[in-house]
C-alpha cells in the first residue's frame, strides 16, 4: 500500500473507514442496559471533558443506539427525604410531533414522581448541560461500536496536532521567504491586490450559487421539524450581542497584534499573516547584510519546516482513516432524517460551486486542466475533508501546490496562508442556505432586499472566519440578526454541522488552490535577484 502514490493512499484510507465503519455500526452500533446501574457518589473525568464532573449517587440507565442515545437518571433519594425527580434524556434528532414519554424506557422506580424530559441534538450538548450524565454515558453506557470509533479519533486527533504544530511555523516562515523572494515592496503590493481580487470574487460567486440552489429548492419548507433550543449553545450564542461593524473591527484590531509572541503561540493566524507581512517587508527596506540575513533564516525555517510536513503527510491514511471512521460510527448516514432536503441543498450548492465555478476559472484565468490540477492537490483535499480545517490542512496544501503543481514557491508562500485565513468560499456559501433554511423553517418569508443583505453580510463575515471546525457556526448569529431571525434555530443545524464542515472545507482549500494557480499565471515576473548592500 504504502508504495501507491500518497493520494491513493488516502483515498484507500476513506474507504475503508466508511466500509468498516458501517459494518461495525450494523453489528455492534447498539446497546441495552438490562437493569438501571446503581452509581455511588463520585468525581469522573472522562477523554473529552476539560473538567471533572462530579456525579451524585443514584440509578442510571442508557441506551444506545444508531438513531438516537436514551438516558435516565434517578437521584437517590437522602435518609429521611422523598427521592427527586426521575430525569429522562434523549440525545438526537426527533421530528416536532414526538413523543418523549412513548419511547422505550425501563420501568420507573418505586415510589417515584412523574419524570421529567430533556431532549438535547448532540453529545455535545448534553456535555454542555448535564456533565455528569455525559461522564456516567461514556464509562458505562456507549455500544462497542461508539467505544472503538472514540478510540480511533484519538489516533486521528494525535495526527491533527501534528499538521497544527507544523502549521504556525510554517506560515511565518513561508510568508517571509515569499515576501524576500519578491525583492521589492511594489510587487507585493501588486500580488496582495491580486489575491484580495480574486478572494472577493471568487466569495461572491459562491454566495450567488448559494442563493441560487437555496430559492429553487426551498429547504425548510413545510417541513415538521422543531427548532433548536438555546440553551446549550451559549458559546456560539456569545456572538449575539455583537453587531457587524464590531465584529469586523475586531478582525482590524487582530490585525495589529499587541504581542506577536502570543498570537504565535495562540495560533492567531490573521495576527501572524500580518506580522510575518511586515517583518518582510521590513527587511527588504532595511537592506544589505539585515536583508540577506532573514531571507537565509526564512528559507531555513521553510526548508525544515517542509521537509517535516512531508515526513507527517506519510501518515495521512492512518490519520484519515481514524478520523472519517469515527464520523461513519457516530453519525453515518442518521443525519440524514429530518434534515435531509438541507443538506442535499448545501451540497448540490458546494459541488457546483467546487466542479463547475472554480474549475471554469482555473481554465479561463489560470490556462490549466482543471481535472489534472485537481489530481495534484488531492492529498490537500482528501485532508480537508477529514480535518474539517483549513488551517490544520495548510502544511499539506503547501506540499501539494509546490512539490505535484509546480506552482512556484513564492506564491505558495503568499496565497495559501492568507487563503486558509481569509478565503472561505464553502462558508459563506453554506451560511447563505443555512440562514435561508432557517427563515422558511420559522414561517419567514426573506425578502430580495433581505436576501442581499443575507449575501453581503456573509461576504463580510466570511473573511474573518477563522480556518477552525465549526467557525461559520459562530459567524452565522451575526447574519442571523441582520435579518431579524430566531438566534435559537442556529442549535438545530449543530446537529449535521460536522459532516457539513468536510465538505465545505474541501471547497475551501480547493478554492485556495485555485487562487495559486491565477495568481502564479498573471505573475509573469522571474524569481527576484539578490538585495543590494
Amino acid at each position: 500500500m504504502f508504495r501507491l502514490a500518497i493520494h491513493w493512499q488516502i483515498l484507500i484510507g476513506m474507504v475503508l473507514a466508511v466500509v468498516l465503519g458501517v459494518a461495525l455500526k450494523w453489528l455492534a452500533g447498539s446497546y441495552r442496559m438490562e437493569q438501571p446501574l446503581d452509581v455511588p457518589a463520585q468525581v469522573l473525568h472522562v477523554l473529552g471533558m476539560d473538567q471533572p464532573a462530579q456525579v451524585p449517587a443514584g440509578k442510571f440507565w442508557c441506551h444506545d443506539e444508531p438513531q438516537r442515545v436514551l438516558l435516565q437518571w434517578a437521584p437517590q433519594a437522602e435518609q429521611g427525604q422523598t427521592p427527586g425527580a426521575v430525569l429522562r434524556v434523549v440525545v438526537g434528532l426527533l421530528p416536532a410531533d414526538a413523543d418523549l414519554a412513548r419511547m422505550p424506557w425501563p420501568r420507573l422506580p418505586q415510589a417515584a414522581a412523574k419524570p421529567q424530559y430533556l431532549h438535547v441534538r448532540t453529545l455535545e450538548e448534553l456535555q454542555a448541560r448535564r456533565a455528569d450524565l455525559f461522564a456516567l454515558f461514556v464509562r458505562h453506557g456507549r455500544s462497542a461500536a461508539r467505544r472503538w470509533a472514540d478510540r480511533l479519533r484519538l489516533l486521528g486527533l494525535l495526527f491533527l496536532r501534528m499538521l497544527r504544530m507544523v502549521s504556525v511555523p510554517l506560515v511565518l516562515f513561508s510568508l517571509i521567504a515569499g515576501v524576500m523572494s519578491l525583492g521589492e515592496t511594489a510587487r507585493l503590493g501588486r500580488m496582495f491586490l491580486r489575491t484580495f481580487l480574486y478572494y472577493l470574487m471568487t466569495s461572491a460567486l459562491a454566495i450567488c450559487v448559494g442563493l441560487l440552489w437555496a430559492n429553487l429548492i426551498a429547504p425548510g419548507k413545510n417541513a415538521q421539524i422543531a427548532l433548536g433550543d438555546p440553551q446549550g449553545h451559549e458559546h456560539f450564542l456569545l456572538q449575539a450581542g455583537k453587531s457587524l461593524d464590531v465584529i469586523l473591527w475586531e478582525q482590524v484590531e487582530t490585525l495589529i497584534p499587541t504581542n506577536p509572541f502570543a498570537a504565535l503561540a495562540q495560533a492567531q493566524f490573521l495576527s501572524i499573516i500580518s506580522f510575518s507581512l511586515l517583518v518582510g517587508v521590513f527587511a527588504l527596506l532595511a537592506g544589505g547584510e539585515v536583508a540577506q540575513t532573514v531571507r537565509r533564516g526564512a528559507q531555513a525555517g521553510f526548508t525544515v519546516m517542509m521537509r517535516m510536513t512531508l515526513a507527517i503527510l506519510y501518515l495521512a491514511p492512518v490519520g484519515v482513516f481514524a478520523l472519517l471512521f469515527h464520523v461513519t460510527v457516530t453519525q453515518g448516514l442518521n443525519v440524514f432524517g429530518g434534515l435531509g432536503v438541507y443538506m442535499l441543498t448545501v451540497f448540490l450548492a458546494l459541488c457546483t460551486h467546487a466542479a463547475v465555478v472554480l474549475p471554469l476559472v482555473l481554465w479561463l484565468l489560470a490556462r490549466r486542466n482543471p481535472w489534472h490540477y485537481a489530481q495534484a492537490l488531492s492529498p490537500a483535499l482528501l485532508m480537508a475533508f477529514s480535518s474539517s480545517s483549513s488551517n490544520a490542512t495548510l502544511p499539506v496544501t503547501m506540499a501539494s501546490a509546490e512539490e505535484r503543481a509546480g506552482v512556484p514557491n513564492r506564491i505558495c508562500s503568499f496565497v495559501l496562508p492568507l487563503g486558509a485565513t481569509v478565503n472561505m468560499d464553502g462558508t459563506a456559501l453554506y451560511e447563505v442556505i443555512a440562514v435561508l433554511f432557517i427563515a422558511n423553517l420559522s414561517g419567514i418569508e426573506l425578502t430580495l432586499f433581505q436576501q442581499v443583505v443575507v449575501a453581503y453580510t456573509a461576504l463580510l463575515v466570511s473573511i474573518g472566519a477563522a480556518g477552525i471546525p465549526h467557525a461559520g457556526l459562530v459567524m452565522m448569529v451575526v447574519i442571523l440578526q441582520a435579518v431579524g431571525l430566531p438566534l435559537e434555530a442556529q442549535g438545530l443545524i449543530i446537529a449535521v454541522d460536522r459532516v457539513l464542515d468536510m465538505c465545505r472545507t474541501v471547497v475551501n482549500v480547493w478554492s485556495d488552490a485555485t487562487g495559486c494557480a491565477v495568481i502564479s499565471r498573471f505573475d509573469r515576473t522571474e524569481p527576484a535577484p539578490a538585495v543590494a548592500s
